[in-house]
């Protein structure tokens, strides 16, 4: 027995019911009445002091009686606090539609399953806490204190699925070093605060399906350096602040299926960070576009499916890496390689990273080289010297105008055969309606326009036209020079871009 204390009829009830682990049901069956949210109005007859539950879980009734004991109570109003810091119980304890008046406290302590469902508790201290089992929060109210699981380890589930937990501070859930050998099942959970998971390992996975969180502080998720198997934040996952990853590894699937991601400040801070992040799978086939930034720095997928709504106006893609692009439309997967258009919409996804990179452009053709698409990364590597022609200063733009006039920089060669074969008939004809003057009469090769006109186009060596005739009127002479000219920027364009191209094999 508890020394010095005088047991009340209900937690008799609950002392003689726990050595064989029997449910004792203080509801009245009304549902307006049961509701724990009124259990401040709840009296002596509903009421079983939290001492009463701690002194039975650590042995205060351990009398053998052929039956598995534990604590089940239903409907109790509970005063003074939980507190099982640093004890070690091993029996389970399931409460539900209960009211806490105060925190409940498992700092430290070695646990079997605890059930908290359907209960208004002002909070959940459980840092370093050692539970073998599950720990159900289920449909619970944690109101004005957050939910801290700090260098927590649970070897079964941790289910959050419609808890609301509403923080005084910037946090919700404070989770840091929580390593997990179940799920963690958080489906329609709501938060006023944020979550922090930095360093968890959630080998059972995570998974968010309906969860709406809210951050005052700007950050909503914040599982850097995560290691995981799955992180499914998809089917209406609601961020309000910012969704952070960085260095998150995760060995399956990261989903954002569905998600409303709105960033903090009306979009002015980023709406999801996967900086150093590494993921098998990555879909990013959101229900809305992003108000704010996406930040994939430096990460590394496998297979990354995207919609028409997934990319903001700014997206970072310094250092990302992928295997495959796959888009994804009303619901079903296609694979967006060869297409014109797919390919004009993956140059308009890479100019959306900040200022100019090369790596995001590189990454995209190696991508549809691999694919077997020459074609198309050569597309793609034209609009990357496009870009770079904007960062360089008034001769390097020029020239740039020209490489790309003359030979696409190098990606499309057949430009430097049309400007040649304009540039021939157009000498031909001027050349064939006048009269050249010989400059040794009765000396060198009767005039021929055609090969006279390709004789001036090419600069090094001669067909024997170009030094035997010269005109005596200014425009087929200044034509003359001018194809010089042309034929030496021609030669100097098709040799930069050969160059180019053969640097890039």
């Amino acid at each position: 027995m508890l020394p010095d204390i005088e047991l009340t009829p209900p937690e008799q009830r609950v002392w003689d019911a726990f050595p064989e682990g029997r449910w004792v049901d203080l509801r009245t069956g009304e549902s307006e009445a049961d509701d724990p949210v009124r259990g401040g109005e709840w009296g002596p007859d509903r009421t079983v002091r939290a001492a009463v539950l701690v002194g039975l879980l650590l042995g205060g009734n351990a009398e053998p009686s052929g039956a598995v004991a534990g604590l089940r109570l239903a409907g109790a109003r509970i005063t003074g606090r939980l507190d099982l810091d640093g004890g070690e119980t091993g029996h389970v304890l399931w409460l539900e539609h209960c009211r806490f008046d105060e925190a409940v406290s498992l700092y430290g302590a070695s646990t079997r399953t605890v059930h908290i469902r359907d209960s208004r508790v002002p909070g959940v201290e459980a840092g370093l806490a050692r539970v073998q089992g599950h720990l159900d929060l289920k449909r619970s109210v944690l109101d004005g204190n957050r939910l801290s699981l700090v260098n927590a380890q649970i070897a079964g589930e941790l289910n959050l699925n419609g808890t609301r937990i509403t923080a005084s501070g910037e946090w919700a859930i404070f989770a840091g070093g929580l390593v997990m050998e179940g799920g963690v099942f958080c489906k329609n959970l709501s938060t006023r605060g944020g979550i922090r998971l930095p360093g968890a390992q959630l080998s059972g996975g995570l998974f968010m399906q309906g969860a709406r969180l809210s951050s005052d502080g700007g950050v909503a998720l914040a599982a850097d350096n995560v290691t995981a198997t799955t992180l499914d934040l998809s089917k209406g996952f609601t961020a309000e602040g910012t969704v952070r990853l960085r260095g998150a590894r995760i060995s399956d699937n990261l989903t954002f299926e569905g998600a409303i991601l709105m960033g903090a400040r009306g979009g002015e801070e980023p709406s999801v960070v996967c900086l150093q992040m590494q993921a098998t799978d990555f879909d990013f086939t959101v229900a809305e576009t992003p108000e704010g930034a996406v930040d994939l720095r430096g990460a590394q997928v496998a297979f990354l499916h995207e919609n028409e709504r997934s990319w903001p106006d700014v997206v970072e893609l310094e250092g990302f890496v992928y295997g495959s692009v796959e888009t994804v439309q009303a619901g079903q997967r296609r694979e967006a390689v060869g297409r014109r258009e797919s390919v004009a919409r993956r140059m308009h996804w890479v100019r959306r990273n900040p200022g100019y990179s090369p790596q995001p452009y590189e990454q995209l053709a190696g991508w549809y080289r691999k694919a077997g698409h020459d074609d198309d990364a050569r597309r793609v590597l034209l609009a990357k010297q496009r870009h770079r022609r904007r960062t360089l200063g008034p001769a390097g733009r020029a020239w740039g105008h020209v490489l790309d006039a003359t030979v696409g920089y190098g990606y499309r060669p057949w430009l430097a055969g049309v400007w040649l074969l304009g540039l021939i008939m157009l000498g031909t004809l001027v050349f064939a309606a006048d009269d050249p003057v010989p400059v040794k009469e009765g000396e060198g090769a009767p005039f021929q326009p055609f090969v006279y006109t390709l004789d001036l186009l090419i600069p090094i060596g001669g067909l024997g036209q170009r030094a035997n005739w010269y005109w005596a009127d200014s425009g087929p002479q200044w034509l003359a020079y001018a194809l010089i000219a042309a034929g030496w920027v021609l030669t100097t364009a098709v040799l930069a871009g050969v160059t180019r191209t053969l640097n890039r094999s």
